[in-house]
């Protein structure tokens, strides 16, 4: 039988998505299984993005240009002003989601072996496209005792070396839900600077920050404007998830030409995804406003519960929808799948992301999980009653 690829063996499987075989199995069986695992919002998608789809007027749903729909691109200019980032329309090239800039990216801007510096734990796909690109991410601990802040700048130095090619963050973070602050920002800033490197900022979750302070974006610091690479998506912030479409921006012409040919390559970004974002972009500013206060009741309700469950902890995440939350069990991957196989209360179960998939360095992560609270808060009350049972009752509980 022929061999399957090295980088097919290595490939991580999801720690988001690989239980969900677990459970089909107890929702065949008839349980109720509340969904933390990912973050797919159960808020409504913009009724304008919704309308664009039930009325296109079309006789041939065509490619699309590789680069992306010009009127899109242009529309997105203004919603990024309205946060002061001043880009142009040719500066953004629309993308198969977020996904897919992040893919491109490395692509374009790192040969086989070249090395990322990415603070973990982080989104777990970042290790899944780095090996696509035969790029080798390096990781910078964070902990859960400090709230998962971005670790000191001596620690990122220390991975510094001749084949460090950039620096990738999240912020707000996924999975954390760790929003870097100025300073943070500011000593990643000079690193990039003294050392040259890509900066490559994940910003999808800009619409979600939990504090008073300005939201910092890469394109804020100062001269590094050509080493930013910036990534984008409207799937959490429209609800847009299966639509596909987020976007790549970087001022770098050199960049873009090459992520250009990769795109090329793939023909074009979905059509009917780009003409809902399009529409979805003149969503009435209640919107955006209703789902953010959807989201900080959300939090609120998850974090005061998680802590008052016996064993548990999770610190206050500043933006985003996730936290990492520490649990009383032996390993975190054991009791996620030990819920879905073996437990249920009152016909339900929860499922919940293992965070050890979210590291890279063995050991880290082992009594943590992800949780998404992107269920109202009546699911929300539900799942955490049924994890405090299930605590109570898993063989492999440490207290």
């Amino acid at each position: 039988m022929p061999q399957i690829s090295e980088r097919g063996v290595i490939m991580p499987a999801s720690p988001i998505r690989k239980l969900v075989p677990l459970a089909n199995k107890a929702k065949a069986k008839g349980v109720k299984v509340y969904h933390l695992n990912i973050g797919q919002p159960d808020l409504p998608t913009p009724e304008v993005g919704i309308e664009a789809i039930r009325n296109i007027d079309r006789k041939i749903l065509e490619y699309s240009p590789s680069e992306g729909i010009a009127s899109l691109r242009e529309k997105l200019v203004t919603y990024y002003s309205k946060f002061n980032i001043n880009v142009t329309a040719d500066e953004i090239i629309i993308t198969t989601g977020g996904s897919e800039a992040v893919l491109f990216a490395f692509m374009a801007c790192l040969d086989p072996g070249d090395e990322i510096i990415v603070p973990e734990p982080a989104y777990a796909n970042y290790m899944a496209f780095a090996i696509s690109a035969g790029a080798v991410i390096k990781t910078c601990p964070s902990s859960i005792e400090e709230g998962f802040a971005l670790p000191s700048v001596d620690k990122f130095e220390a991975l510094i070396t001749p084949r460090t090619k950039g620096i990738l963050i999240c912020n707000p973070n996924n999975p954390t839900g760790y929003l870097y602050t100025q300073k943070e920002m500011n000593q990643i800033r000079d690193l990039v600077k003294k050392y040259d490197l890509f900066l490559f900022s994940d910003e999808v979750y800009r619409e979600f920050c939990y504090t008073g302070a300005p939201y910092i974006s890469a394109f804020h610091l100062d001269d590094i404007e050509d080493n930013v690479v910036l990534i984008d998506s409207v799937s959490k912030r429209y609800s847009e998830c299966g639509i596909r479409v987020g976007a790549l921006i970087s001022k770098n012409k050199t960049v873009r030409d090459s992520v250009m040919k990769f795109c090329q390559a793939r023909l074009s970004p979905p059509l009917i995804g780009q003409i809902c974002a399009e529409a979805s972009l003149d969503a009435p500013d209640d919107y955006l406003l209703n789902t953010y206060n959807e989201y900080v009741e959300r939090r609120k309700f998850l974090i005061d519960g998680l802590n008052r469950i016996p064993g548990c902890y999770s610190p206050i995440p500043m933006g985003a929808f996730y936290t990492v939350a520490r649990l009383p069990v032996d390993d975190a991957d054991k009791f996620c799948s030990w819920c879905l196989e073996e437990f249920e209360y009152e016909g339900q179960t929860i499922f919940m992301a293992p965070a050890s998939g979210f590291y890279t360095t063995p050991g880290l992560g082992r009594d943590e999980v992800r949780i998404a609270y992107v269920l109202k808060k009546s699911d929300l009350k539900k799942a955490l009653i049924v994890l405090q049972k299930a605590l109570e009752v898993y063989p492999g509980r440490t207290i």
